[in-house]
């Protein structure tokens, strides 16, 4: 019981680390049409937040319904992915400076980021993600949440790349 609780408060923590991120791809967003920049509608956005929302719902509900219980090795690849994935969406916001944004924008005239993380990985801000997806669900077991969101959300990122792709390639 004590575990379910724990966990329940580091979903809350991230829940929170979301809205605050929110925050900062707002203040960019502002930022980057002050400089002249241009925001591509993708549809996206808004099933992504209910991709998000509806993922912390799904492991929660897993974890009391289903009464999943804590396998502690488990709890340990779960914590290590989402760590990782915390790491790499991190590193990709301290690249991208203001030019981090949950909306797909562009400046004119600014080249492609290609320092830091982008030196080794093209997207390591849906890396981070995809890692979080599937690992937070498996601190506490709840498998069904991590398959099930990790697949839906394989299929939003793929259709994402592709259009940053196509803009970014101009």
């Amino acid at each position: 019981m004590v575990t379910r609780w724990i966990f329940v408060s580091i979903v809350i923590c991230v829940i929170l680390q979301r809205l605050f991120e929110l925050r900062i791809s707002q203040r960019n967003a502002t930022e980057i049409l002050v400089q002249g920049g241009q925001e591509y509608s993708d549809n996206l956005l808004g099933v992504v937040k209910i991709l998000q929302v509806s993922w912390w719902v799904a492991m929660i509900c897993e974890v009391w319904y289903f009464n999943r219980a804590f396998v502690p090795s488990l709890a340990v690849i779960g914590l290590i992915a989402t760590i990782t994935g915390q790491v790499l969406r991190y590193l990709s916001m301290k690249e991208l400076g203001i030019r981090w944004t949950l909306k797909i924008m562009t400046i004119p005239g600014v080249p492609l980021v290609d320092t830091g993380i982008y030196r080794y990985i093209r997207h390591p801000n849906w890396l981070g993600v995809c890692l979080e997806i599937a690992g937070l669900p498996l601190i506490h077991y709840a498998y069904l949440t991590a398959i099930t969101f990790s697949l839906i959300n394989l299929l939003i990122m793929v259709k994402r790349m592709n259009l940053e792709e196509s803009l970014l390639k101009g």
